[in-house]
């Protein structure tokens, strides 16, 4: 008996160790309540008599149309963006070496200057220097497509750089094909900074989607509802003289024309990219 008791003792002893140590590397990035340990950041507005931006950002932490709020949805809490001001609403810790999920479903809103146009949105990792580096309304950062058909894709923001494998295709835009030979996606590279995302494996608007970014090291990994979808190496920034590593930051999420709604914002720190999701020899050494 004394002898079942004490591994019984062990064995909770493993596990509640177990769980602490996981626990411990992951912590949710929204509380649930209210968007406390956050910034927001809103651009210049947009003119629709004149049909065009202003000059005048609205500025950091100043939100009066609550373009950023927490509202009801069933029975949770989450994160609605009304997208009516382009901007983002940025984490105020920066992080390298994670593995970062969330979830999204797309609104039925649409402003001007995109209402005409496919509901959108915007991951934005390893974000570093000032709010509104991108279009007077982002930071420099590498961007996770979130755009209805497009989810995946790349874009380098304000001089971030990545190297993908990628091949070009009839209308001179570039998809992601992992037997292809690197090619450098920036806002100063001859192909430019957008490469398509393949393959598609987003769910039909209204319904949550789960998108999971790895970074570890130069390298990242796109992966959408499970699929991944295109692995980007070689992280780098250029302030148009020099470039220089880009490994860690803040994440920021975009306000660009759409409603979208954002819950279970977590991130877990990781010592390694899982073999998982990752082909045999892909990973720089």
């Amino acid at each position: 008996m004394v002898y079942k008791n004490i591994l019984k003792v062990v064995l909770f002893l493993f596990l509640f160790c177990s769980c602490s140590s996981k626990s411990s590397s992951c912590q949710s990035l929204f509380n649930g309540k209210d968007l406390t340990g956050w910034d927001t950041y809103l651009g210049p507005k947009y003119d629709t008599i004149l049909k065009k931006f202003g000059t005048i950002p609205t500025g950091l932490n100043v939100d009066p149309a609550k373009v950023f709020d927490v509202v009801k949805m069933g029975d949770e809490n989450v994160i609605r963006i009304s997208g009516e001001n382009f901007g983002g609403i940025s984490i105020i810790r920066e992080f390298e070496n994670y593995h970062l999920q969330l979830q999204f479903r797309w609104g039925q809103l649409k402003s001007s200057p995109r209402k005409n146009s496919k509901k959108d949105s915007g991951l934005m990792y390893h974000a570093v220097g000032p709010h509104g580096a991108d279009g007077g309304n982002w930071m420099r950062s590498h961007e996770f497509q979130i755009q209805e058909g497009d989810c995946g894709d790349y874009w380098g923001c304000a001089g971030a750089i990545f190297d993908i494998r990628a091949k070009k295709n009839t209308d001179s835009t570039y998809i992601y094909n992992e037997n292809r030979d690197l090619l450098t996606f920036s806002i100063a590279s001859s192909i430019g900074r957008h490469c398509l995302k393949f393959p598609d494996a987003e769910k039909p608007s209204g319904e949550w989607n789960t998108i999971d970014l790895y970074c570890f090291g130069s390298t990242s990994v796109h992966v959408v509802n499970g699929v991944v979808n295109m692995i980007l190496r070689n992280s780098r920034q250029s302030d148009g003289v020099k470039e220089i590593p880009l490994t860690k930051g803040k994440i920021q999420i975009q306000s660009e024309g759409s409603e979208v709604f954002y819950r279970n914002i977590k991130i877990c720190s990781i010592d390694k990219l899982p073999a998982d999701i990752l082909k045999e020899g892909t990973l720089e050494k």
